[in-house]
């Protein structure tokens, strides 16, 4: 059976290919189509940190330029809809106990900067207090940017007293913050088939091509197989982009990297609502008792919890409740195919509880009897230089945009403007090259990037 003809079929409805229906349609694409198989937002998008950041790694300005151009967009959407989606610019803090890691924290700042991520501001023991400006508690601060190093102990127990009595330094990144993923999701999703976008519950499972181009696309839905007469198809399938491309006809050098959160009860009250994502950036030993640290370490599936843990868990309050999100990518399994249902660590629960613990000492309050947790997860789907890709395929006519790793949530929309630059053939920003497909074959980008220490992500 086949359809009408469609300008441009997006396969994939999460939140990249969500947003690529936005700015395709606000751009006057014409009729689009976004084919989904399962509930829009359901696989990926809605397993986020949903998180927002203009702090980046290099080697170069073009991830920062990314995203802050999709932050700008954010809070133009957060205006435009009385902040439906929860947007709120409480920051990034980073603590650590280690001297060492103060000069490493400084320097990233000042990458930071120059890579237009704002200034860096220090505070001393001796500085004047009142320099430091507390990030609001709501909504955001379009004037606060850059990122602050706090030395000053006594500046650090009075914004955030819930820190470890070791910790020595904090820097506070500022253009950053939280939100609601499905709430954006649904929100963009909404004005998009407000305006004309046409969402079709099927699976993708076939490229046609005329002339050595795009000419249709072939989807299974309910009622069967289904034609759809497209010049333009934009692959946006997350953990499956590797599936999708090769039916396509590409080939994308794609892995797909599990991720799992937890989010319990907070009954105490130990992280305050209004905290920002904080990260613990030291290598971390789990405390545990004489007993335990005997039985544990007897054992060879358990001896690896008493042994060190890379830097980097993290939390954050979720929403008005008593919610908080923990995560730490100690051990990111990296495969080339999702595979559903996630299973997770039966360990793992308890081994981010005592981590955050080391950095938020009264969340091991919590500890014994540990609450249940709720867990879940989902995959960052990414290239070897964790950097999206947005633009052309091979195939004339097919083009991309995923591969959005860990910060799909915050670079989706200027992801999909991005998309729609392609597409219809407008100027290109200046990052645009930093996230075409065709990098991916350029060996002196591929040298570049090779020396490359820091990811960006957390």
């Amino acid at each position: 059976m086949r359809s009408p003809k469609y300008d441009v079929v997006i396969v994939g409805a999460g939140i990249a290919g969500i947003a690529a229906g936005h700015a395709l349609i606000n751009a006057g694409a014409g009729r689009v189509a976004l084919i989904e198989r399962d509930a829009p937002l359901s696989l990926t998008s809605d397993k986020s940190t949903e998180c927002y950041r203009n702090f980046w790694p290099g080697p170069d300005s073009a991830m920062a330029a990314l995203m802050n151009r999709s932050i700008d967009m954010l809070q133009q959407l957060c205006d435009q809809s009385a902040n439906r989606f929860q947007l709120h610019q409480r920051g990034y803090l980073f603590a650590t106990a280690r001297s060492q890691e103060i000069e490493e924290l400084q320097q990233q700042a000042l990458d930071n900067e120059r890579y237009g991520g704002g200034p860096l501001r220090y505070h001393g023991p001796t500085a004047h207090r009142t320099t430091y400006r507390a990030s609001p508690t709501q909504g955001y601060d379009a004037t606060l940017d850059g990122a602050d190093l706090i030395t000053d102990k006594k500046l650090i127990e009075h914004h955030f007293p819930y820190l470890t009595g070791d910790t020595i330094g904090v820097l506070h990144a500022r253009r950053c913050g939280v939100l609601s993923a499905q709430q954006l999701g649904m929100y963009l999703l909404e004005e998009a088939r407000g305006n004309g976008l046409d969402l079709i519950t099927a699976d993708f499972s076939a490229l046609h091509q005329s002339g050595g181009r795009v000419s249709s696309v072939e989807i299974r839905t309910a009622d069967g197989v289904v034609e759809l007469e497209t010049d333009a198809v934009v692959l946006s399938s997350g953990p499956h982009l590797k599936s999708t491309a090769a039916l396509a006809g590409t080939l994308l050098p794609v892995v797909v990297e599990k991720h799992v959160k937890i989010s319990l009860a907070d009954k105490l009250g130990v992280l305050p609502r209004e905290a920002p994502l904080i990260v613990w950036n030291d290598p971390t030993n789990l405390t545990w008792s004489a007993e335990d640290l005997e039985v544990l370490t007897d054992s060879a599936e358990t001896r690896f919890l008493t042994e060190t843990f890379p830097a980097g868990v993290h939390g954050r309050p979720v929403g008005a409740g008593d919610q908080v999100f923990l995560y730490w990518t100690y051990d990111c399994e990296v495969t080339d195919a999702p595979v559903f249902p996630i299973e997770s660590d039966p360990y793992y629960p308890e081994i981010l509880l005592r981590g955050m613990a080391r950095m938020v000492p009264g969340l091991a309050a919590y500890l014994d009897p540990m609450p249940r947790p709720y867990i879940d997860g989902g995959y960052y789907t990414k290239v070897a230089d964790n950097r999206p890709l947005i633009g052309a395929l091979d195939v004339p006519g097919t083009y991309v945009c995923s591969a959005f790793s860990g910060y799909g949530i915050m670079a989706s929309c200027a992801g999909g403007e991005l998309l729609a630059d392609h597409l219809l053939g407008r100027d290109l920003p200046s990052y645009a090259d930093a996230f075409n497909p065709g990098r991916l074959i350029d060996t002196a980008y591929l040298k570049k990037m090779a020396g490359l220490s820091v990811s960006g992500q957390i």
